[in-house]
């Protein structure tokens, strides 16, 4: 017997009626349409399906929508709102382009929705915690060396300053 659930996604208001099974990267990807949350393994072996729910990154394989009834979620179509740069991508986004931070892409939104949770928790992470933080992520491309560097680009980026002045241009 399907039941409601209300979540707020990216900051919008969400309601379906779901089977009480209903995996949150499911309701996710069918009911919303929001792809970038991948489905890699359903075991929560792959971390392709992080998101942050209230803040937290889970992995959305193994909550069900049901469980997540009232919760705010963000994925990674909505993480670039959180702390938009000058490009409007999230400073991590813009670090996994700059440095390389990805071969395929299937595991990138997982990666960069768990580094995003790190620099929440830690603004200047180690290339050790980095890689301790992303251990439930796997990535069958890289040696992770740019993923480590792309946290460490964004953190950076995030700790300077903004200059709220405008830019001169040369004439």
């Amino acid at each position: 017997m399907p039941i409601k659930v209300e979540i707020t996604v990216n900051g919008a208001p969400t309601s379906a009626e779901v089977e009480p099974r209903t995996l949150l990267v499911h309701y996710l990807r069918e009911y919303l349409g929001l792809t970038g949350t991948h489905v890699g393994c359903d075991t929560t072996q792959c971390g392709a399906c992080v998101v942050h729910a209230d803040g937290r990154s889970i992995k959305s394989c193994t909550a069900l929508a049901a469980q997540m009834n009232g919760a705010k979620i963000t994925t990674i179509e909505g993480l670039a709102a959180t702390h938009p740069d000058a490009e409007g991508l999230h400073p991590l986004q813009a670090a996994f382009r700059d440095c390389h931070g990805l071969q395929c892409g299937f595991c990138t939104p997982g990666m960069i929705m768990s580094g995003s949770a790190l620099l929440l928790e830690n603004a200047d992470p180690t290339d050790h915690e980095i890689r301790d933080w992303l251990e439930g992520n796997i990535c069958r491309c890289t040696g992770y060396h740019n993923i480590v560097r792309a946290v460490k680009a964004a953190a950076s980026a995030m700790r300077e300053p903004k200059d709220p002045r405008p830019q001169e241009t040369a004439a």
